[in-house]
């Protein structure tokens, strides 16, 4: 199968996506990604990068087209618009001109925010005649609203009218949370070509080739009873809850939360560790995704965080695959899908979202826990993941959804 992959995130980017890729290489899928400059989560273009000019790389067997875009920059309803737009006009000029000697069997969106995205995508399935397969991360235009960064009726409007479009366009959707469902039937008004898919992972080992500096933050973390928050630092992340949860632990002498990455709201959180004189927060940053078995299996137990939102409590983040995947207690303070994973798993402790005096209260209860008890709240995770989301076990389901769907008629 020749599969052209579209995602305006991917490597050095950490997404999920790029374990997608190499695996489908390896299950011996000719695999071609679009993508854009990479410059998530701090909204700077990673060293080497340009936002100008069409660039070609490899990444594990698979090419790999990069277009112009604009940087996020720091995070602002402005800046992301200009951003999400620039990827748009970019797919719809560059990519059919990148992409002119290419021909594909299907094409596989990966569609976090923004979920527009999909436009140029459908345009390019019209060119090459090839049905296309959408795989939704985040609800929109829900998400937006959730976020605050679109208030006008009249413009979210507009994005759900794009939306309906595109939904109504792909030949396939797949949904990361069984809880999509509704929303997304909703929109496409066509419930036979929406399927469960959920984000999966692999169980990855460190092989001792990590950095330094990792290791040294390894070690570190290792020293105390110690809750490790990984990821993008960002404002559906509810980090204030964490800081609020730090403030009350500050007198627990054992315990510290680390916080590895890096997002739209660190100078934030800098600026209220500093405020507050928290010793007991670590902010360590951002690491790449080689270096981030030895950290993660340091912990005393894993944090996940979201706001209190409806619409995002329908999102399960995908690090929770991950987290799952280490086999490390789980401490999550968020509602709906995600909490209800941990739950089932039996994973470790769950607390409201936006709750920092009930965070607190699980970290500590965890911390009271005997080290029989935490151990077993690990080991049910990785079963848990195993039987669900291991990446390698369900490629061929995903393979299968792409191989079998046929063109609908309306496009």
């Amino acid at each position: 199968m020749r599969l052209l992959l579209w995602s305006q995130y991917f490597w050095p980017e950490n997404f999920p996506i790029n374990e997608i890729a190499s695996e489908l290489v390896r299950a011996g899928v000719s695999v071609t990604v679009l993508t854009g400059k990479p410059n998530y989560p701090d909204g700077r273009f990673f060293q080497g990068y340009k936002g100008i000019g069409i660039l070609h790389e490899h990444f594990m067997g698979a090419s790999v087209v990069r277009i112009p875009i604009l940087p996020r920059g720091g995070g602002s309803a402005a800046r992301l618009a200009l951003n999400y737009i620039s990827f748009v006009l970019s797919g719809y000029l560059c990519a059919p001109i990148a992409l002119r000697r290419h021909q594909f069997d299907a094409i596989f969106v990966y569609a976090p925010s923004p979920l527009i995205q999909a436009l140029p995508a459908l345009f390019l399935s019209f060119l090459k005649r090839a049905p296309m397969t959408l795989w939704v991360q985040d609800l929109w235009p829900d998400a937006l609203k959730a976020t605050g960064h679109v208030k006008s009726p009249c413009l979210l409007r507009l994005v759900e009218a794009a939306v309906r479009y595109i939904y109504r366009q792909t030949d396939l959707i797949l949904i990361q949370s069984e809880a999509f469902r509704a929303p997304v039937e909703r929109l496409a008004n066509h419930p036979d070509k929406i399927r469960y898919f959920p984000n999966l992972a692999k169980v990855t080992t460190s092989n001792g080739l990590f950095s330094t500096t990792a290791s040294r933050l390894a070690s570190t973390i290792k020293e105390s009873f110690s809750v490790v928050f990984a990821g993008n630092v960002g404002r559906a992340q509810s980090v204030e809850t964490i800081v609020e949860a730090a403030y009350y632990l500050r007198d627990a002498r054992n315990i510290k939360i680390f916080v590895v990455g890096s997002g739209s709201r660190l100078e934030w959180l800098k600026a209220e560790k500093e405020r507050l004189a928290l010793k007991n927060i670590v902010l360590a940053g951002r690491f790449p995704a080689s270096d981030m078995p030895p950290i993660l299996d340091a912990a005393s137990a894993l944090l996940v965080t979201l706001g209190d939102d409806p619409t995002v409590s329908l999102t399960v983040p995908s690090k929770i695959q991950g987290f799952l995947a280490r086999g490390r207690p789980i401490i999550a303070c968020l509602n709906g899908e995600g909490a209800r994973i941990i739950k089932e798993a039996e994973a470790g402790l769950v607390c409201p979202s936006g709750n920092s005096v009930e965070l607190a209260q699980a970290i500590l209860n965890l911390a009271g826990m005997s080290d029989e008890e935490r151990e077993q709240f690990g080991i049910n995770a990785k079963c848990y993941f195993m039987d669900r989301f291991e990446l390698t076990r369900r490629i061929r389901e995903l393979i299968d959804h792409l191989a079998q769907m046929k063109r609908t008629d309306n496009k």
